[in-house]
C-alpha cells in the first residue's frame, strides 16, 4: 500500500508537468533530414514540438540504455564465468563428502549378528 502510494505521489505530479510541457509547446514544427535542400526538402516531417522532444528523449534514453548494457558485457561474462567455477567447486564438494561418507561407513564394523541392534 505504501508503494502505492509513493508511486502515486511522484507519478501524479510528474503527469502534471508533462501534461503542461505538451500544452504548452503544441507548435506545428517541421524536421527535415535533407541537409542539402532547405526550402523543398527530400523528407520532412511535420510534428508537434513537444512530440519531438519526447522522441528526442526516449530515443536519448534507449541509445543510453544500450551503451550501459554493452559496456557491462564483461562484468556478466565474468559472473556467468563465476557461477560455473562454483557450480564445479560445489559439485566437487558434495563427491567429497559422498565419498567421506563411504569410508566411514567402510571403516566402521557393522553389528554382530549375535547381538541384536538397540531398540528405542
Amino acid at each position: 500500500m505504501l508503494r502505492k502510494l509513493a508511486a502515486a505521489v511522484v507519478l501524479l505530479p510528474l503527469a502534471v508537468v508533462i501534461i503542461l510541457f505538451a500544452v504548452a509547446n503544441r507548435q506545428w514544427v517541421t524536421v527535415s533530414f535533407d541537409p542539402l535542400v532547405s526550402v523543398n526538402p527530400a523528407y520532412a516531417v511535420s510534428l508537434p514540438l513537444f512530440l519531438l522532444i519526447f522522441i528526442a528523449l526516449i530515443a536519448g534514453v534507449l541509445v543510453g540504455g544500450i551503451a550501459a548494457w554493452l559496456r557491462q558485457a564483461r562484468w556478466r561474462r565474468a559472473a556467468r564465468r563465476l557461477e560455473r567455477e562454483v557450480q564445479a567447486l560445489q559439485d566437487e564438494v558434495a563427491a567429497q563428502r559422498r565419498q567421506l561418507v563411504e569410508q566411514a561407513r567402510a571403516a566402521s564394523p557393522g553389528p554382530s549378528p549375535a547381538i541384536p541392534p538397540p531398540t528405542p
